[in-house]
């Protein structure tokens, strides 16, 4: 290992700034290359501004792509239990909500703050305001060439995220540049988002918020099913269990297949169970109308939806949308996609195709569910090409 080794780190967000540390703390000298004016924004963000770093339950099963299974060697090299020490090393206190934790502060932006400052304390160059034109090879030397300057090292990590989320600078240029150097593209499409759906029923029940179970059915074939609070907006549905489906439903979009939700506004009952409930409500109140019988069960925006309704049992326990759509690469969380993780090395996250260039993040063909998963990515792949990047063996 050489103290001299020189390696460019592309983006200072949870990838970027996670490689930065783990490089530096074997022995490469870093530059962070941050086109924002600071590192982090976007983690800023996260779990509505209060960091969802990781899940208690962390499979690699769990995530997403094309290709999910190099996600079981990156986090062997660096799991949930690594994160916390990691985290936990540089002054962050953690609080378990059912296996989803956060930093006691309930303030995602000490997270950045406190890896800023590692990283400083190592002698990592931040660079920020820089955004990066061309990365290419010239002379056995990596040239990464930023509006004002163009930097020199022996490797470079590319982990300058997607274009999801509405932080500026999230522009997933980083597509662009791994293209560029011969890198299959696998197209990047919302994920973790609101679904927009077809019909004149949203502003009649927008704003309400109600239990439910949501099928996705592609195709007419059910194949994916969440329950928890449903979101219900004037351009269809979001919250949590839709933006667990969403990405399956817009890629579904995107390969021409039908994609629609059935969603169960009873799915603590059985159709039975429900039918036996609204019979007793008729016989100890039969002054009530069909619209009445529902007043108590559900939000009175709903009553008024499905109160027309011929069959109301199959309409409250499956009320079909056809999904047309998501709310758009600014409204989502996270995107699925990104660089065909069959052309990177699945233990150093090194590319097949250019030796001494690196991937980490979101940038990568990986994605995965509400909870923490997507940080845990980031944080773990972000780590496994740190540590290899810092290794002299080109």
């Amino acid at each position: 290992m050489s103290e001299n080794l020189q390696v460019i780190v592309i983006g200072g967000g949870a990838s970027g700034l996670t490689a930065a540390v783990v490089a530096a703390q074997n022995g490469a000298t870093v530059t962070v290359l941050e086109q924002n004016e600071n590192p982090g924004r976007k983690i800023c963000v996260t779990g509505n501004g209060r960091c969802n770093l990781t899940n208690k339950e962390m499979r690699p099963e769990i995530f997403r792509g094309e290709h999910p299974e190099i996600v079981q060697s990156v986090l062997k090299q660096f799991s949930m239990e690594d994160t916390l020490e990691f985290f936990g090393q540089i002054g962050v206190a953690f609080v378990d909500r059912n296996g989803w934790v956060y930093p006691r502060s309930n303030q995602a932006k000490c997270i950045p703050e406190l890896m800023v400052q590692k990283a400083r304390s190592l002698k990592v160059k931040i660079k920020t305001r820089e955004k990066v034109k061309d990365v290419y090879q010239k002379d056995g030397r990596w040239k990464v060439r930023t509006e004002g300057w163009t930097y020199e090292g022996d490797r470079v990590i590319l982990a300058n995220g997607s274009g999801a989320s509405q932080v500026p600078g999230s522009d997933g240029s980083g597509y662009a540049i791994a293209e560029k150097l011969g890198h299959r593209i696998i197209k990047p499409l919302p994920a973790l988002t609101g679904l927009r759906c077809k019909g004149n029923v949203f502003s009649a029940w927008a704003g309400v918020r109600t239990e439910g179970e949501v099928t996705l059915l592609l195709d007419g074939k059910p194949l994916y099913k969440e329950r928890g609070e449903l979101q219900l907006t004037d351009y269809g549905i979001s919250g949590i269990p839709v933006f667990q489906l969403s990405r399956y439903a817009v890629r579904a979009l995107e390969e021409s297949q039908k994609a629609e939700l059935s969603i169960n506004f009873f799915p603590e009952y059985t159709t039975e169970e429900l039918t036996e409930l609204l019979d007793r409500r008729r016989e100890l109140c039969p002054y009530q109308s069909e619209a009445e019988l529902l007043v108590g069960l559900l939000p009175d925006k709903l009553i008024r939806v499905f109160r027309k309704q011929k069959d109301l049992i199959q309409t409250l326990t499956s009320y079909r949308l056809t999904v047309r759509g998501s709310t758009g690469m600014e409204q989502a969380q996270v995107c699925s996609g990104g660089v065909d993780t069959t052309q990177v090395n699945a233990e150093t996250l090194e590319s097949n195709i250019h030796k001494g260039l690196y991937f980490a993040g979101e940038l990568l063909d990986i994605d995965g569910p509400c909870g923490g998963y997507n940080l845990q990515w980031a944080w773990s792949s972000g780590a496994a090409a740190g540590l290899h990047s810092a290794k002299e063996k080109l």
